[in-house]
């Protein structure tokens, strides 16, 4: 049984393939998958069912899905649940067909994807479940891996949290190391103040109630 979760729009198509692109180049290499040209013929054939170990939140499918696209005409990736669906242990979650030596090139690429996001969304879910019924928000960082923030933050989406600024662009967190250098909340509040534009939001960072 599936429960569907809102969350905001998929990524761009585009946002997607960059990144499923530059890891399967990574993992390919210049001479291509030696194994699965050493042992397969091009005429043969596979049917992968791809199923969840664990009980969890599903994050990912898109690029998942397009690792098998991008690797060759031919694969078929038919997605079973959604992302943002809370899926039992041993739910089905994509069936893959086609030449076997390109969805075995593409597996690895597809599933760390999936895997690692599907593993952010159900974490979130844990905190959002724990807060729920509450005014409580949680909210994501910019402590992502490098690379990954974009989707990252999407898993976070997935699992029910929100997403906190994306970048030093979005708008201005005074930090304890800015309070330190500009001497005080009060500077460091007066000086963001005069510098930012109207639409900037401007947020001071507090570790205690009596901070706020």
């Amino acid at each position: 049984m599936s429960h569907q979760q809102s969350f905001p729009a998929q990524l761009p198509r585009l946002t997607v393939e960059r990144a499923v692109m530059a890891a399967l180049e990574e993992d390919l290499g210049l001479a291509g998958d030696l194994t699965s040209q050493a042992t397969l013929s091009p005429k043969d054939r596979a049917v992968a069912r791809l199923g969840a170990r664990e009980a969890g939140v599903i994050a990912g499918l898109d690029m998942a899905a397009a690792a098998f696209r991008l690797i060759g005409e031919g694969v078929v990736f038919d997605a079973q649940v959604g992302d943002g669906d809370i899926v039992a242990a041993g739910a089905l979650v994509a069936r893959i067909e086609g030449p076997a030596r390109l969805v075995m090139s593409a597996e690895r690429v597809g599933l760390n994807f999936l895997n690692h996001l599907s593993g952010i969304a159900t974490l979130t879910r844990r905190y959002a479940d724990a807060v729920a019924g509450t005014s409580a928000q949680i909210c994501d960082t910019r402590k992502t891996t490098p690379g990954l923030r974009a989707f990252e933050k999407y898993a976070v989406r997935c699992g029910g949290g929100a997403n906190h600024r994306y970048g030093l662009d979005d708008a201005i967190l005074i930090k304890d190391n800015h309070i330190a250098v500009a001497g005080s909340v009060t500077a460091a509040y007066q000086a963001a103040a005069a510098y930012a534009g109207h639409l900037v939001a401007i947020e001071i960072e507090v570790a205690s109630l009596d901070e706020a």
